[in-house]
Order: C-alpha cells, then structure tokens, then sequence
C-alpha cells in the first residue's frame, strides 16, 4: 500500500512538472514587450542584453546558469553585459566595468571581481581600490586608471544610464531581447526558465526576419 501511495505521489508530481513546463511563454505573463523598442548595436543580429551589477546577489548566482548558455549562442545572436546605474555604488561598478570592457579584459577578470565582493568581502569602492585589485588580476594599474577617467569611459557611462531607462529597467538581473522584450529571473520563474524565454523570443526573433 505504502508503494502504491507513493508511486501515486511521484506520478501526480510528474504530471505537475510537465503541465508548469507546458505553460505557454506569453507577453504579459513571462516577459514585457516594450511600448518603444530600442535599437540594437549590431543590425542584423539578434540582440540579448543582461543588465547586471557586480554588487548583486541574484546577478553573481545567475553566472552559474547564463555563462555556459552564452558560450553556446549561435553566430546570428550577439550577447552583451550592460552595467545597471541607479547611483552610488551602481555607477561606480559600472564604470569598472566599462573600463574593463573598453581595455579588452573584462571576460578575464569577470569572476574574479564578483568572487571579491561576495566571498571576500571587498568593496571595491574606489578606482585606486579597484586598480590595486586588479592589478592583482593582472590589469596593468595605470592603464586602468587612466582609461577610467578617460573621456571615451565618461562617455559610454552615459549611454549606459539611458540605455537602462529605455529598457525601463528596475532591477537586476534583467534581460532584453533585440530592444523589445522585456523580463528577469522573477517574472519567468527561475534562472534556467529565464533562459527558456531567452531561446523562445530568441526564435520569435529569428522567424519573424
């Protein structure tokens, strides 16, 4: 009887993975289609944006799921990391990373700046603080320092804010497909569903060109 019961138990619970795997992907419910899309910066290509901040939690777990998705993208897809700035330390980080981006190094040094601050506890809070750091990592200090409070950097911070007000983002991690879909690990259900939506606006994408 104890057998039954319990086979009885799995089956009922197989049968509930399977219809909550079922549920359709739908605007509204998964993900947001945004009212004004925005331009993608490789026309022609399917563009997936994660807006991240190194300081958060959720965005340092998600690198477990979303990192061995990216490395098997296909060619018509271009994947980009966008620094969410919502002010103080969001912009500070942010601009790291923008330094780290435009000194071609950031995909070196990526894991070690999120293990820094949540396993090490580092704040990272100032450029000297992060160009000793790195320079640890093996980033040249002055070159980072430089490139920081270089025009060019300012520059891309800027695009960086606006770019998040167009996405109408309000928090982090969030995702964005080609400029016009919307959604985070919240709205879809978890890390590994998020990337589930990611593939079906992806191919939503891919047909409708």
């Amino acid at each position: 009887m104890r057998n039954l019961i319990l086979s009885a138990a799995m089956v009922t619970a197989s049968l509930f993975a399977l219809t909550a795997q079922a549920e359709p992907i739908e605007a509204g419910k998964q993900y947001v289609e945004l009212s004004n899309p925005v331009p993608v910066s490789q026309p022609g290509k399917i563009e997936v944006v994660e807006l991240f901040w190194y300081g958060c939690g959720h965005c340092y777990k998600f690198e477990e799921s979303i990192n061995p998705w990216i490395a098997k993208l296909p060619e018509d897809v271009n994947f980009k990391h966008i620094p969410a700035m919502f002010g103080g330390m969001w912009n500070i980080h942010g601009q790291m990373f923008i330094t780290l981006e435009a000194m071609g190094v950031e995909g070196k040094v990526r894991k070690a700046i999120f293990d820094a601050i949540h396993i090490q506890g580092k704040k990272l809070a100032s450029p000297e603080e992060m160009a000793d750091f790195l320079a640890g990592e093996g980033v040249d200090k002055a070159a980072f320092l430089s490139t920081y409070n270089s025009f060019a950097v300012k520059g891309q911070v800027e695009k960086a804010k606006k770019l998040a007000q167009a996405y109408q983002i309000t928090g982090v991690p969030t995702l964005v497909v080609n400029g016009k879909y919307r959604f985070d690990i919240g709205s879809s259900g978890g890390p590994q569903e998020a990337l589930q939506v990611a593939d079906h606006l992806i191919a939503k994408e891919r047909a409708a060109q």
